[in-house]
């Protein structure tokens, strides 16, 4: 497939982040990794959610501390990202809307038709301009937020760095419409997707009835789809067997197999702060050096308490 066929996604990760650890981070790695040896994709982005603070999980520290902590984290990628808009919002947002809000956004950035996963866009790119700031994307959001400048600086940098489907100008050809009137764009053809990367644990709560509204379930795995990184030996295909939505939308879930050594139990943000709680030097294994760092300086998770 040439560049230009294959999907171009933008993986998404919701989660607490409370800290955000190494294996997060190794789960964005594992899953570009696979989706580019498919050979039918084209990872061009990665994004960071942190939950909002009204998700009510016990320990969960404020979103101030979380974001700073995944900056850090991501500070060394040039593919990753941290968004704070669900941690801006009035309240709790539903992994749901926070996929919705992203397809929205990128589609006022970019300019791009981004298409469900069960059907494949044949909507051109649309091109135009960049001079759209960042400040009009969040606007509802930053004027009362004033800590939130110097994250939302970058904002529009980062999204023009990661959505790199935009055909560049001296790329678009014109066309003679109707022979004598007007001229329109002939646009590149990029499909461009919004895919929800999770681990398998995320993919069995699915299982659990009632947790999850089935509508929600229906827009996640049948409109966007779900890259799974497998965790502690846990099998997908299994999973996906005790829930029709998953059955249904199988297709739509990509489980990555790869021949990574890594215990993706590094993931677990509980052991972090057990190790910190404990004074455990093994807490090494688990988070980088300048969030340990913002940990220690800041008073995070020392208590018991969280």
């Amino acid at each position: 497939m040439t560049e230009t066929t294959k999907t171009h996604v933008i993986l998404l990760a919701c989660g607490s982040f409370n800290p955000i650890t190494k294996g997060h981070i190794q789960m964005f790695e594992r899953a570009r990794d696979y989706l580019h040896k498919t050979g039918r994709f084209i990872v061009i982005g990665g994004i960071v959610s942190p939950v909002h603070d009204s998700y009510g999980k016990t320990g969960l520290v404020s979103s101030r501390h979380r974001l700073t902590m995944c900056q850090l984290a991501v500070q060394s990628s040039d593919w990753i990202r941290v968004d704070p808009w669900e941690c801006y919002q009035d309240t709790w947002q539903t992994t749901c809307s926070v996929l919705e809000h992203h397809r929205d956004l990128m589609k006022r950035v970019t300019g791009c038709i981004l298409s469900n996963v069960n059907t494949p866009s044949i909507t051109p790119v649309i091109g135009q301009p960049q001079n759209e700031s960042s400040q009009n994307i969040y606007q509802n959001n930053i004027s009362n937020k004033p800590t939130a400048a110097k994250i939302l600086g970058k904002v529009g940098e980062s999204l023009s760095r990661i959505c790199c489907v935009r055909p560049p100008m001296e790329r678009f050809t014109f066309v003679d419409e109707n022979a004598n009137l007007g001229t329109v764009m002939r646009y590149e053809e990029i499909e461009l997707r919004i895919l929800l990367l999770c681990g398998s644990d995320l993919l069995e709560s699915f299982c659990i009835p009632g947790l999850w509204n089935e509508a929600d379930m229906e827009v996640i795995v049948g409109e966007f789809g779900i890259v799974v990184v497998p965790r502690d030996g846990a099998d997908p295909d299994r999973i996906m067997n005790h829930s029709s939505i998953l059955r249904k939308y199988k297709n739509n879930i990509l489980v990555v197999k790869d021949d990574s050594n890594h215990p993706m139990s590094v993931v677990s943000s509980t052991k972090s702060r057990l190790a910190l709680q404990h004074g455990d030097g093994h807490v090494v294994d688990y988070l980088c050096q300048p969030v340990i760092d913002y940990i220690l300086k800041s008073q995070l998770y020392i208590n018991a308490s969280g």
